[in-house]
């Protein structure tokens, strides 16, 4: 995969990683049966959600950079809805990250870091990039705890 930037090669291929990881984890909760905390928040209403949740948002991040870098839509599919997702996710992900390969190969370095304002804090591309790469990452992190904490309640 060659990219004019090496650093947003790098991003998407972290993102690629760290997402089908989320999917494995997100799958060991699954089969342990792993119940997320009661929360107000929307998005932990169930595995089911969370899951449609990760898979919503990385749609979105490469949606916006495409939107702040002036390039075509990606062409990525909406996920799945929650009562689907599991069956669909593998599916799902294969496609997405399809379409996260190739939009960002020919953007040079300077625009990865041209100052973007949005909901009044002001980030750039890279930043987002960043962000989508981080955002399974704490998802996971977030089950695996689950995970050993049920494990340890059943020892």
């Amino acid at each position: 995969m060659a990219y004019r930037y090496g650093g947003a090669r790098a991003l998407v291929r972290l993102h690629e990683r760290h997402l089908w990881e989320f999917w494995a984890t997100w799958c060991e909760a699954r089969s342990a049966g792993v119940r997320l905390p009661e929360t107000e928040d929307p998005n932990y209403a169930s595995l089911e959600v969370l899951l449609h949740h990760v898979l919503q948002c990385a749609r979105g991040y490469l949606q916006w950079v495409c939107t702040q870098l002036e390039l075509p839509d990606p062409g990525i599919d909406r996920p799945p809805p929650p009562e689907r997702a599991p069956d669909e996710a593998a599916g799902y992900l294969s496609h997405l990250l399809e379409r996260w390969r190739d939009p960002l190969r020919d953007v040079p370095r300077e625009a990865y870091r041209k100052p973007v304002t949005q909901a009044l804090t002001a980030t750039n591309v890279e930043a987002m990039l960043e962000h989508a790469v981080m955002h399974p990452i704490r998802h996971s992190f977030q089950l695996r705890n689950l995970i050993a904490a049920q494990q340890a309640r059943q020892e």
